[in-house]
């Protein structure tokens, strides 16, 4: 194991980095489409609650695996073949994609969950002093919806990070993919899943507190209101 470190310390320690980069590209992306996915959801046109429910009933009834192999195979191949267009993605550009579709459909529903949390007469309230809807939502909803969000958006965070080992399916250079060469330049499986396993664990560990911190400072916030 000490040899591990020695050698293939540092190249694991990038390869940790390039699994929190995707999964904070990932991450980003998903809180854009949870947010517009999210808000139609709670609108009163119902075209625009079925097309939100629609994306998250696909997406999440898709094994990530396929949407990797889809978002990095199928969609260039169809492109230029259909389309006559030629298009290539880097294995960062597909898991991003990737990553954003799948966690951007529970961050809709974290979104939806957090916005219906809100009384209705917050709503009713704001919209009889003159606001518009949209300002509403903005300056009165949102903003008290968003501190119900906070410890559930980290924990979606945790499970994009864990999610990106999939991504080692379509060569994106991270942990899982990396310690799959290690293994195969060292022949010391065991030891190497351990390390991998604890950096893992590391990471996971302190994001786990970070959302456990803010969910107490929430919830304390909450009482004194």
């Amino acid at each position: 194991m000490v040899r591990i470190i020695n050698t293939y310390g540092s190249l694991l320690l990038t390869a940790m980095g390039q699994t929190l980069l995707l999964a904070l590209w990932g991450l980003f992306f998903a809180c854009i489409l949870g947010m517009i996915f999210g808000l139609m959801s709670v609108l009163k046109n119902r075209v625009c609650r079925v097309i939100a429910q629609i994306f998250v009933d696909v997406i999440r009834g898709v094994p990530m695996i396929v949407l990797a192999y889809f978002i990095y195979f199928g969609v260039p191949y169809g492109l230029n073949n259909l389309l006559h267009f030629s298009v290539t993605l880097s294995a960062l550009q597909a898991g991003t994609i990737c990553l954003a579709l799948n966690c951007g459909a529970y961050m809709a529903e974290i979104i939806r969950a957090g916005i219906q949390s809100v009384d209705k007469g917050q709503m009713e309230a704001a919209r009889s002093l003159g606001l518009p809807y949209w300002r509403a939502m903005q300056r009165v909803i949102l903003p008290q919806a968003i501190r119900t969000m906070i410890p559930s958006i980290i924990n979606q965070f945790i499970i994009t990070l864990k999610d990106t080992s999939i991504l080692s399916v379509i060569g994106f250079p991270e942990l899982v993919n990396t310690a799959k060469n290690v293994v195969a330049n060292t022949f010391m499986s065991f030891q190497t899943w351990i390390i991998v396993g604890v950096m893992y664990l590391f990471v996971i560990t302190i994001l786990s507190r970070v959302a456990k911190i803010l969910e107490r400072r929430l919830n304390r916030g909450n009482a004194q209101i």
